[in-house]
């Protein structure tokens, strides 16, 4: 369930901070209950952009494979190998 604050919890810093690293996960910070900011400690920040770029780096494998030019069938990359590697 996500953390929800008001933005005059943020006063006291160092409880924010620590609920941030024992969390792990946002917390969203609201303003005359709105929803205002997200805040996070640098590790869950950095696990979020690794994540990002792995599924931006998927979406890109299976787009070149979909492109019939560039796939090959498993059976045509052995064949490629063994006359490449002599077996």
């Amino acid at each position: 369930m996500p953390e929800i604050r008001p933005i005059k919890d943020l006063r006291n810093t160092t409880e924010i901070s620590e609920l941030c690293h024992q969390l792990e996960e946002p917390i969203f910070i609201t303003k005359n209950g709105y929803g205002d900011m997200v805040l996070m400690s640098m590790e869950t920040y950095e696990k979020s952009l690794a994540k990002l770029e792995l599924y931006e780096k998927l979406a890109q494998a299976e787009k070149q494979m979909h492109q019939e030019d560039s796939f090959l069938e498993a059976e045509q990359v052995f064949e490629k190998l063994n006359k490449k590697y002599g077996k």
